[in-house]
């Protein structure tokens, strides 16, 4: 009831355990707080939020145009709500690697449980489109470096992302992994591996943990997560799953609601209320103070 029990240290050595496990860590993405709590209830081990996602939340594209204390309040929000540890994009850090050190320290203020840093030029794109650029070896590895030492908590994991493979090809994406693991990355997240093959290089190139991300209609394969545990990955994200079928319910819904001009077709689509309430934990909030809360479910 109105936070997790959890404490973020507790979420971060969960995470911490989890990448360390040997078991394929599932994180779909959450676009906003309830849809955490129900990514929880549904048994995944972990929530990341998407920048893609809370950009178009905004009304943006994902072009570098969010901003870190946009990005900052809603992994807050979200980490507040589940006791799943969170994983949050940060772009670039926002910024220099003075910048990225400062990401570091708000979004550990934040109670997410780790953060990625990526390797594109600021602003960025996102990583499955064309016309992306990244940052010579040595500026990214500034990034990280500047993140790592202005962590305060040892739990908070810190990502590197580099989108190489689609720029410069899989040997420098490869070449880059080492490089920011070296730097301090606790974890690496290669952005747009094509297939299976693109993953087993850069598992035998690297000893710390791997991440993938199943995103769709982009660049990469979707690969299932038995696949994906046979190949060394620890993680995985869904980055954008959520809110597309959320979305492409809604414009269904809408579409009939314009047409029929009554939603009595759409009942059987819809969460129920009990569950909404189920959800949210009404019953809870009803008990914990008598004398204030005086509504019955």
């Amino acid at each position: 009831m109105l936070h997790a029990a959890p404490s973020a240290g507790q979420k971060r050595a969960a995470f911490r355990t989890g990448l360390n496990s040997g078991t394929l860590q599932r994180f779909p993405g959450a676009f906003n707080p309830l849809s955490a709590k129900l990514v929880e209830r549904r048994g995944f081990e972990g929530v990341y939020i998407s920048g893609a996602v809370l950009s178009a939340d905004l009304g943006l594209p994902d072009i570098g145009l969010t901003t870190l204390t946009e990005v900052a309040t809603r992994a807050q929000q979200i980490a507040r709500v589940t006791a799943l540890p969170a994983l949050v994009d940060a772009d670039t850090g926002f910024g220099e690697p003075m910048n990225a050190a400062r990401t570091v320290q708000i979004l550990e203020d934040a109670g997410v449980a780790g953060m990625h840093l990526e390797d594109q030029v600021n602003p960025k794109r996102c990583g499955h489109l064309d016309g992306k650029d990244v940052v010579e070896t040595d500026v990214a590895v500034r990034r990280i470096a500047a993140a790592v030492a202005a962590r305060r908590d040892p739990d908070f994991v810190i990502a590197a992302r580099t989108d190489a493979a689609a720029v410069h090809g899989i040997d420098d994406a490869i070449d880059r992994a080492k490089a920011y693991a070296d730097a301090g990355a606790d974890l690496i997240f290669p952005e747009a591996m094509r297939n299976p093959a693109d993953f087993e290089r850069l598992r035998g190139a690297v000893d710390v943990p791997i991440l993938a991300n199943m995103t769709e209609f982009g660049k990469s394969e979707l690969l299932d997560a038995k696949t994906l545990q046979s190949l060394g990955v620890n993680i995985v994200i869904y980055p954008v799953t959520l809110l597309r079928l959320a979305m492409h319910a809604a414009e269904a819904g809408l579409d009939v609601l314009a047409g029929q001009g009554t939603q009595e077709g759409l009942l059987d689509r819809m969460q129920h209320r009990r569950d909404l309430y189920d959800l949210l934990d009404y019953q809870a909030y009803s008990t914990f103070d008598e004398n204030v809360h005086t509504f019955r479910v």
